[in-house]
């Protein structure tokens, strides 16, 4: 009964130590678990803060894109606006162009005839007048035919020239020249250009005076030793060095 009542206790102990030891993994268990769901709400409750801070910049750059997006497609519109107007202006351009170009047809033939006679009167002209006018002849092309010069630049030329022509052929005018004298020696004179169509010289000395008319081949000059005293009283009162008067020259009409 003793021994019976011994292993009863025993088993009752170790039935006592199985319960114990279940329920403290049990405990274990739950712990662990505990442990492992706070450990996911706080990586919830981070997760959440992250994506909120994360969320405000991605709602940022979309709106900055969509702002680039629309400046973007305003700047397409404006290109292919612009485009167009290009387009336009081009033709409009082309247009005028083709009508200056054929309005400018006479002037190139009216500059290629003119250019000639210009050429072929400057040998003619007074020297002092050849000097003014070198600069501009100097303009004028080489060759009409293959020249690349525009009609425009011609014509400015020749009116220049005609200009200086108009203005010399309206004047008295005064120039200090050089003259070969009866012996064949060089004297400095003064010249009086009256326009185009005479001139009278006289030097210093008052002893060597003449006349010169336009020729062919250029001016053509005569001595008339009596003419100076005339030509040096139209040079002082050219200078006011007297009071106005008539001087009587002779001229010569060809």
């Amino acid at each position: 009964m003793k021994i019976f009542l011994t292993a009863t206790l025993l088993a009752l102990a170790l039935a006592t130590a199985g319960v114990a030891a279940e329920s403290e993994n049990k405990l274990s268990d739950t712990r662990a678990t505990l442990e492992e769901w706070v450990k996911a709400r706080q990586l919830i409750s981070k997760t959440r803060v992250d994506w909120q801070g994360d969320k405000e910049t991605i709602e940022q750059t979309t709106l900055m894109i969509q702002r680039e997006l629309k400046q973007l497609d305003d700047q397409f519109t404006k290109l292919s606006t612009n485009n167009t107007q290009v387009e336009k202006e081009r033709l409009e351009a082309e247009t005028l162009l083709k009508t200056s170009q054929d309005a400018l047809a006479p002037a190139a033939q009216f500059a290629t005839e003119f250019e000639g006679k210009v050429r072929a009167l400057a040998p003619r002209l007074p020297a002092p007048l050849q000097d003014i006018l070198k600069p501009l002849l100097a303009r004028l092309p080489a060759d009409t035919a293959t020249t690349k010069m525009k009609a425009t630049e011609r014509v400015q030329a020749l009116v220049g020239i005609l200009n200086e022509l108009d203005k010399f052929n309206n004047a008295v005018t005064i120039f200090s020249e050089n003259r070969k004298n009866a012996q064949g020696a060089e004297v400095s004179v003064e010249t009086v250009y009256v326009g185009l169509g005479a001139a009278y010289f006289v030097n210093d000395a008052n002893d060597f005076a003449g006349t010169g008319v336009p020729g062919a081949a250029g001016w053509e000059w005569s001595a008339k030793p009596e003419l100076a005293s005339h030509v040096r009283e139209v040079i002082r009162i050219y200078r006011n060095e007297r009071p106005a008067k008539f001087v009587s020259l002779p001229v010569t009409i060809k």
